[in-house]
């Protein structure tokens, strides 16, 4: 299983960046995929997470109508348009897949890939 995070960079703040999670190696539509972030010294987040059918979308309280996440089923991608960036979201990305059920879904993750650096200078 692979999972490559992809579309870090360095933005101000107010701008907007697109994160995209290619996977391989599993069957896609039997996953949730979900966006974490870290920063040195403090826990992983739970960003967003979309569910298998694409109807169900979890966003953490401090992304909720700055982020959308999507997924392209036939490309085996997932993606994170991130608006009105701010310093506090400063991170390294990851995507990872979950096949979890229940309260779960969005809480516990099975494959992670490597993580993409965002920063946004004030």
């Amino acid at each position: 299983v692979q999972l490559q995070a992809s579309g870090g960079g360095l933005v101000q703040t107010g701008g907007s960046l697109r994160l995209s999670c290619a996977a391989s190696g599993l069957t896609f539509d039997d996953y949730a995929i979900g966006w974490l972030r870290q920063v040195p010294g403090k826990e992983r987040e739970v960003v967003s997470c979309i569910s298998r059918s694409d109807n169900t979308k979890y966003y953490a309280d401090s992304v909720k109508v700055r982020f959308i996440t999507s997924r392209d089923t036939p490309k085996n991608m997932v993606y994170l348009q991130m608006n009105s960036l701010k310093p506090e979201d400063t991170a390294v990305y990851f995507c990872a897949a979950s096949f979890s059920a229940g309260h779960l879904w969005y809480k516990q993750f099975h494959y992670w890939g490597q993580g993409t650096q965002v920063t946004v200078s004030s």
